[in-house]
């Protein structure tokens, strides 16, 4: 069986160029379409999109409905086979708009690719993600040892980031001249920040308590005053790696460069989440813990809209949202806590309760 369409290959990398060009997508956007043309291709064998009809799409849609994700053995996620198919619905309509195209394909054959109603509801919904408390984050600080370089890097990983609230991209490519601590704010500037968007914009600390806030000072001044480091240097720099007296690699200290990436952070906190005895929650979850916290402290629109643009957010409905889901424990005390009155019924006038009194009078 063919493995490969030199056509197909062609006209998906202009479509990705479009997609870069013309619509503004990153790098990880076309990642995911490039990864939904190439389960469709193998799927159809690697068939000439030309050939494109619409039973291919009905066809692919049961291939993914019985595949087993890899990673979990499980059948794959609504949500996973919704965001495959919009992305082959995108891609068909704007294929049968491109030239040697336009005869071969209709518009409306990519609509097969849509999930029936009822699946797109499931991929879509909204589901409670664990969200550690201030209290557990305070927990594993305070169980952090910092005896060394690399831990006192970790601690203060994780300090900064429910101070501030920062997205594990961002905690990779901050460096110490975007700390201001007399001002106790961090500008998060996206000409050398991997911001979300690329937006810049400042973060001044969160009133989280003063351990976090002592860590993170500490840490900026062991970097400044004991290693020398300057303002272009990485506020969180990699591991370096050296030979032990065997022969063998192993953590030598700290190198002046920044992560390339997110995992080894995540690796940081899952380590230390665990070595605390809790379970472990990832950096965005810390994101979460903010807006609760600002839910509970805010007392006017003004002031949420203020915490709510601390978090990057340009629009306060994207904290309510998206990270201000009420827990399900709180949900029920508030619940509970309500009573109800026979004012809460417009219903019930003056006579009817008074006919009711009677009736429990009898």
């Amino acid at each position: 069986m063919a493995k490969h369409n030199a056509q197909n290959t062609r006209i998906k990398r202009e479509y990705f160029q479009y997609l870069k060009e013309a619509m503004r997508r990153d790098e990880a956007s076309i990642d995911a379409v490039a990864k939904a043309l190439s389960r469709f291709e193998e799927a159809n064998g690697f068939k000439d999109f030309r050939k494109f009809h619409r039973e291919q799409a009905v066809a692919f849609k049961r291939k993914l409905d019985s595949q087993i994700a890899l990673r979990t053995g499980k059948p794959l996620a609504r949500a996973t086979v919704h965001s495959t198919l919009s992305a082959l619905r995108a891609f068909f309509i704007w294929l049968a708009g491109q030239p040697g195209y336009k005869s071969k394909l209709a518009y409306g054959d990519a609509d097969y690719f849509n999930l029936a109603e009822k699946d797109v509801r499931i991929a879509k919904a909204a589901r409670q993600k664990p969200v550690p408390t201030l209290e557990q984050v305070h927990h594993v600080l305070a169980t952090i040892p910092a005896g060394t370089d690399i831990e006192r890097r970790n601690r203060a990983l994780i300090a900064f980031t429910i101070l501030t609230g920062a997205r594990d991209g961002a905690l990779a490519s901050l460096k110490l001249k975007h700390v201001d601590l007399g001002e106790g704010v961090a500008h998060q500037d996206a000409r050398d920040v991997r911001t979300k968007a690329s937006k810049s914009f400042s973060t001044w600390f969160f009133p989280v308590g003063s351990d976090a806030l002592q860590i993170v000072t500490d840490w900026c001044q062991h970097l400044r005053d004991a290693l020398l480091w300057g303002d272009d240097d990485s506020l969180f720099p990699k591991t370096q790696i050296g030979l032990d007296e065997g022969g063998g690699f192993q953590p030598v200290g700290l190198c002046r460069e920044h992560w390339s990436g997110a995992g080894p952070i995540r690796t940081i906190f899952k380590a230390a989440f665990e070595a605390a005895g809790l379970p472990y929650f990832n950096p965005h979850s810390f994101r979460n813990t903010l807006a609760q916290l600002g839910e509970r402290k805010c007392k006017t629109p003004e002031a949420f809209k203020a915490w709510s643009q601390n978090l990057g957010h340009e629009q306060v409905l994207t904290t309510f949202t998206s990270y201000g889901k009420v827990p399900a424990q709180r949900q029920a005390e508030l619940i509970r806590g309500f009573r109800y009155t026979e004012q809460d019924d417009p219903l019930l006038d003056g006579r009817v309760l008074e006919l009711i009194r009677e009736i429990g009078a009898n």
